[in-house]
C-alpha cells in the first residue's frame, strides 16, 4: 500500500492530539446522522460522530427541550462554529437497519459511510439506528428505491438551487461565517420543477450531489425543506487533505457519484440538473457520452451575466472557451433555461411527456 500523503499524516496527527486533550477535559463523542438511500437489496448509511462538550450542571438554561430539540437549536446557531469540529477517528459504530446489524469503524475524519445488505425492508423510507461508544443512539432516514423505478433526478446545490450571489472563491467562506441560511435565496421555480417531475414519477430518488461540505449538511437540508425542495440524500464532501494530496477535486467527487450511481440503480435513467457556472455542463456532458442509457436528459440552469462574473470572473460561460465536442446517435437531450419554470416545460417535451409548441 502506498505511503499516505504528508497531508493527511499531519492532519491525522492533529486529530489524534485534539481527541487526546478533548476527551482528557470530560468531552464525550456524538452522532450525527445523514440522510442515506438504497433499494431492497442494500441501504447506504451516513453520518459522522464528533466529540462535544459534556454539558455543565445548570448549564442549559431550557430543561424541558428534548435532546433532539436542543441540537436542532445548536446547530440553527453555528454557523462558522459548525466548521470547528473534533472529529473521532477509528471509533466503533453499530449500524442497524431492518433485520440487519453490522459493526463498523469511523474513517480517519470520523466518517461513517457503510452498505448494508440484507435488511429485508421494501421501496420507501426508512430508519437507521446508530451507536457508538458513550453517545446517545441516533436515527438516520433512509431512502429505498424499488426495482422496478427507471426514473430519477440528481441536482447540483450551488448556483442550481441556491443562489449565492458571491464569487465563487467566497462561497466556502460564506458557507462558513454568515450564521443565518435566511441570507441565501433560492434559484427561482426549482422546487417547483422538481416536485412536478417527480409527481409524474411517485417514488423516484432525489439526489443532491455537491462539492460543499459535510459541515454544511444541516443548513442544506433546513433550506431545502423550508423552500419546498423534495427530500433525499446530500452526496457532499471532507474538504481537509485526503491519503493522494492538500485538497480533494471536486470534479472527480461528482463524476464518482454519478458513477456509483449509476452502479446501484442500473435500471434508473436519471435527468441530471446543474447550472453553467462553472463545470456542470463538461461533468454532465462526458458522462452522458459514457454512459448515454444512464441518462434521461440534462438541465442546465443558465446563471445571468452578473452571476457569470461573480462564479468565475467573466461575464459569459466557461463553455464558450470549451473544445467542441462530438456528437453521436445516442447524445442526450439538453436543455438550457435561467429558473426552474423554463426548465421543466423544456424537460417535459425532452422526456416525451408534452408535446412541443408548435
Amino acid at each position: 500500500m502506498a505511503r499516505p500523503h504528508a497531508a493527511a499524516i499531519v492532519e491525522d496527527a492533529w486529530h489524534r492530539r485534539v481527541d487526546s486533550v478533548l476527551r482528557s477535559r470530560g468531552w464525550q463523542t456524538r452522532i450525527v446522522a445523514h440522510t442515506g438511500y438504497g433499494s431492497e437489496e442494500f441501504a447506504r448509511v451516513l453520518g459522522r460522530v464528533l466529540l462535544t462538550r459534556r454539558p455543565e450542571p445548570g448549564e442549559r438554561a431550557d430543561a424541558g427541550a428534548s435532546t433532539a430539540e436542543l441540537r436542532s437549536a445548536e446547530d440553527e446557531r453555528r454557523g462558522w462554529r459548525a466548521f470547528l469540529t473534533a472529529p473521532t477517528m477509528n471509533v466503533p459504530v453499530t449500524i442497524t437497519v431492518g433485520d440487519k446489524t453490522v459493526h463498523t469503524r469511523t474513517d480517519r475524519s470520523g466518517y461513517i459511510d457503510t452498505k448494508v445488505k440484507g435488511h429485508k425492508l421494501g421501496p420507501g423510507w426508512h430508519e437507521a439506528r446508530i451507536t457508538s461508544v458513550d453517545s446517545e443512539d441516533v436515527v438516520a432516514a433512509v431512502m429505498m428505491v424499488g426495482a422496478d423505478q427507471t426514473f430519477g433526478l440528481i441536482s447540483d446545490i450551488d448556483d442550481t438551487v441556491i443562489s449565492t450571489s458571491l464569487p465563487r472563491p467566497m462561497i466556502a467562506a460564506w458557507n462558513t461565517f454568515v450564521k443565518s441560511e435566511n441570507a441565501r435565496h433560492v434559484v427561482p421555480g426549482m422546487a417547483t420543477m422538481y416536485r412536478e417531475l417527480l409527481e409524474q414519477h411517485p417514488n423516484a430518488p432525489m439526489v443532491y450531489v455537491s462539492t460543499g461540505a459535510w459541515n454544511t449538511a444541516p443548513t442544506l437540508t433546513r433550506f431545502l425543506r423550508r423552500h419546498g425542495y423534495p427530500p433525499g440524500p446530500l452526496l457532499l464532501t471532507d474538504w481537509g487533505p485526503t491519503n493522494t494530496g492538500w485538497f480533494r477535486s471536486g470534479q472527480e467527487h461528482k463524476q464518482a457519484c454519478l458513477h456509483r450511481l449509476a452502479n446501484e440503480f442500473p435500471n434508473i435513467r436519471w435527468v441530471l440538473v446543474g447550472d453553467d457556472g462553472q463545470h456542470d455542463p463538461k461533468i454532465y456532458g462526458d458522462f452522458s457520452q459514457q454512459r448515454p442509457d444512464t441518462v434521461a436528459a440534462i438541465a442546465i440552469r443558465e446563471l445571468t451575466p452578473s452571476e457569470q462574473v461573480l462564479s468565475h470572473g467573466i461575464p459569459v460561460s466557461l463553455e464558450e472557451f470549451a473544445p467542441a465536442r462530438g456528437r453521436h446517435e445516442k447524445d442526450v437531450p439538453i436543455c438550457r433555461a435561467g429558473d426552474g419554470y423554463g426548465l421543466v416545460r423544456l424537460l417535459r417535451v425532452a422526456l416525451g411527456e408534452e408535446q412541443p409548441a408548435s
